[in-house]
């Protein structure tokens, strides 16, 4: 495998160019001032504003390349990752894999406190080696090749650079695809996968792939099916990417606003409900990177196609594996245990009262704090 530094070196008349296109915006009119038919225009005209005039990308991008990066080279596809090794020699190393709508930059503010804990209120043995492999198709791992890049290829991808880079043995951790990345990397590499620690939020239990459910209570099924009932307009990102990714990706492609907002509408629906805009619940300048790493790296079509092919992949279903698993749920919904882990098996098992889907961006030090307590059981 050809593995190849990188750095994050966006030219300044692509930064000239994002801006241009956001000053020169068509704006819709909007039919509803509030948020029950997408982002509303008058809040985007304002996020929009901020992106090209106060946000600073250089200095942005400057704090990313920070941390080592690279390219390898995967059967031809391009697998952006950053690496960093702690500075303690036996720490366990550690594939942080992102879900969508996200990308690498989602961790990038758990780096330190997990490579050197003793700087962020840990023990040195709480240390870890490092790697965050953005998807294909995601950040940097750009452009997608061709077809057939799902699930399944992303995790033999994974395992084959974590091989490459000396670590025969290693923890995963991830939330939403990322979790399905880390169920993948249990099956196809068996023991040398020390355990896994899964993010989840009730959104998780919401959807048509909820586990079988015949344990629940008939108070507990209407619950469910009231939680099923409150996400039904929340899918059609889904619809749209998963059966026609290429329509949507010339939208995503060549429009920053569509980007922006493709992305803003699900961390305001995602997030904690307890706050009520994205920027309550998510530093804004972090999700301007986020979404500018999209945007740069045209990230949205790729996105887009990836979906498109975990949607058609070849079921999992009646593959197992036996490496410890355990789950960390953030916002506050006690069914989530009853579906994810009903006859308490899991390895470990803790809950959060605040969060939502994306927890390394709304409570890193929680996630933080979860993965040294889980590791710590296979020293």
């Amino acid at each position: 495998m050809e593995i190849t530094p990188f750095r994050i070196d966006i030219p300044e008349a692509e930064v000239r160019d994002l801006k241009a296109r956001l000053a020169n915006t068509r704006w819709p009119v909007d039919v509803a001032t509030d948020w029950s038919r997408g982002t509303p225009v008058s809040y985007t005209r304002g996020l929009a504003e901020r992106w090209a005039s106060d946000y600073d990308w250089p200095a942005a991008e400057q704090r990313l390349n920070e941390f080592p990066q690279f390219i390898a080279n995967v059967d031809g596809q391009p697998i952006h990752f950053v690496h960093v090794r702690s500075a303690v020699l036996e720490a366990t190393p550690l594939l942080l894999a992102h879900g969508y709508p996200s990308s690498f930059v989602e961790f990038s503010r758990m780096i330190g406190p997990l490579v050197d804990p003793e700087a962020h209120g840990g023990r040195a043995e709480d240390a870890f080696h490092v790697v965050i492999p953005s998807l294909p198709g995601f950040g940097f791992s750009t452009p997608v090749v061709g077809p057939g890049l799902g699930i399944k290829q992303a995790a033999a991808a994974f395992d084959a650079i974590m091989l490459a880079l000396g670590y025969e043995r290693y923890g995963v951790h991830g939330g939403d695809v990322g979790a399905g990345i880390a169920e993948e990397l249990s099956i196809l590499a068996g023991e040398r996968i020390i355990g896994s620690l899964v993010v989840t939020d009730p959104g998780a239990i919401a959807t048509e792939y909820t586990p079988p459910t015949d344990h629940l209570s008939p108070e507990e099924q209407e619950r469910l099916q009231t939680l099923k009932a409150a996400r039904a307009e929340d899918f059609g990102y889904l619809a749209l990417q998963t059966t026609r990714p290429q329509s949507i990706a010339y939208g995503l492609t060549d429009s920053p606003v569509m980007q922006l907002t493709w992305i803003i509408e699900k961390v305001r629906e995602w997030t904690d409900p307890a706050r009520e805009l994205p920027e309550d619940a998510v530093d804004l300048d972090h999700l301007l990177t986020l979404v500018s790493v999209y945007w740069f790296g045209k990230g949205g079509a790729g996105a887009a196609n990836f979906l498109y092919e975990a949607m058609h992949a070849e079921a999992s279903w009646g593959r197992t594996h036996d490496r410890p698993q355990g789950f960390v749920s953030f916002g506050e919904e006690p069914l989530v245990r009853r579906v994810l882990d009903p006859n308490h098996e899991r390895a470990y098992w803790n809950e959060h009262p605040d969060g939502g889907h994306f927890p390394a961006m709304e409570q890193p030090d929680l996630v933080v704090g979860d993965l040294r307590a889980f590791f710590a059981t296979f020293r």
